[in-house]
């Protein structure tokens, strides 16, 4: 295990990979990362469009999907391809699974982004999805839209690991803990279903630093690059809170693991920023990071491990503050962040769908 790895599970938080490919499952470098310290996979319509439409790995599974079933759809061919690549993960990780005791060794998979304002058709997916993979470490990802947070509890009631994702603001991020809870107080054994909430950092500086750009001020030059670990200060203290809440302890005392706060969309995307910058600033007890392979990388060449995330709350407070005294609205920036990121999901969804389309046209044709 590489030691800062090993220095971030002593400090609670777990190092997840946000990759997924079939050559990283073929050639062995799933279970090298594992070896390495990785502890779960997270994947998403954007990452499996790069991987089903790079190359000719999947060609031969496309080739009998055509042959086998004719008359279906290219969605229906996405999720046998999805599917297939998230159980061979599921595989790999269920050493870690085991040893954890069902802390660590997920893989996540997402329900269409298409149904992101869909509850009804959400849950039948997350059903669909469960039954397919069929392993006790597979995470069905559902977005924390307003129509995703009863399709969260009700896939937690029925026994369904869920990934909760497409998080910005604090407030929603709340509304998604009370979706968990209420979830697992209606579930017959809830001591056996994990989830996290996954709360996108990135995006935000780089909403948020263009606004102050914009601003030009030198109180607004003071805060770029702040506002995103600030606002995931603040959801670390309101999970924090949230998980003393009597209700809570409750349901914990009946064995139920927390709801882990994990960390998305942590790729430092301004080249003036350091490429750890979302790593070293959001280290924390019942947490998660899901990582991008160069971010990866760079954490394990030179990441500084200290517990960063439960530090001073009420600046970043202050600092979200200052954000609305220059007139930036931060609600709207959440909401416009979760409305991209609902939309670019969906585009990359359909962009795969096509491609497979004219891939099964082309061999029915053949």
């Amino acid at each position: 295990m590489h030691h800062r790895l090993a220095a971030l599970a002593e400090h609670g938080q777990s190092i997840w990979l946000d990759y997924i490919d079939r050559a990283l499952l073929a050639d062995g470098g799933l279970a090298a990362l594992i070896d390495t310290g990785i502890t779960g996979v997270t994947t998403n319509p954007s990452i499996f469009h790069k991987a089903i439409t790079s190359g000719d790995r999947y060609d031969d599974d496309i080739r009998a999907f055509v042959k086998s079933r004719p008359t279906a759809d290219a969605e229906a061919l996405l999720e046998t391809l999805m599917v297939a690549d998230v159980t061979v993960a599921a595989d790999a990780l269920a050493p870690v699974y085991q040893r954890t005791n069902g802390l660590d060794g997920f893989v996540s998979i997402e329900v269409s982004p298409l149904l992101a304002h869909d509850s009804d058709e959400t849950l039948e997916a997350a059903r669909r999805l469960h039954a397919a993979v069929d392993r006790p470490n597979l995470m069905v990802k559902i977005p924390a839209t307003p129509a995703g947070l009863p399709a969260i509890s009700a896939a937690l009631a029925a026994g369904i690991n869920v990934n909760v994702t497409l998080l910005f603001a604090v407030e929603r991020y709340v509304d998604v803990m009370r979706a968990w809870r209420d979830g697992l107080d209606a579930c017959e054994h809830p001591e056996h279903v994990a989830s996290v909430a996954s709360f996108f950092v990135s995006r935000i500086d780089t909403k948020v630093d263009a606004a102050l750009d914009a601003n030009g001020s030198r109180e607004a030059k003071a805060l770029r690059g702040r506002i995103a670990i600030a606002n995931a200060r603040l959801a670390y203290s309101a999970f924090e809170a949230f998980m003393q809440e009597a209700p809570t302890r409750r349901l914990l005392e009946r064995g139920v693991p927390v709801q882990r706060l994990l960390f998305g969309s942590t790729g430092t995307k301004d080249p003036g920023y350091p490429d750890v910058k979302y790593v070293d600033g959001l280290i924390g007890r019942d947490t998660v990071n899901t990582l991008p392979p160069a971010t990866l990388d760079a954490l394990l060449d030179h990441g500084e491990v200290a517990a960063t995330l439960p530090g001073d709350v009420a600046e970043a407070g202050a600092d979200v503050e200052v954000l609305e005294g220059l007139g930036i609205d931060f609600a709207e920036v959440t909401a416009t962040l979760e409305r991209e990121g609902v939309a670019a999901f969906e585009d990359a969804h359909r962009a795969l769908l096509e491609a497979l389309d004219t891939r099964m046209q082309g061999l029915r044709a053949g």
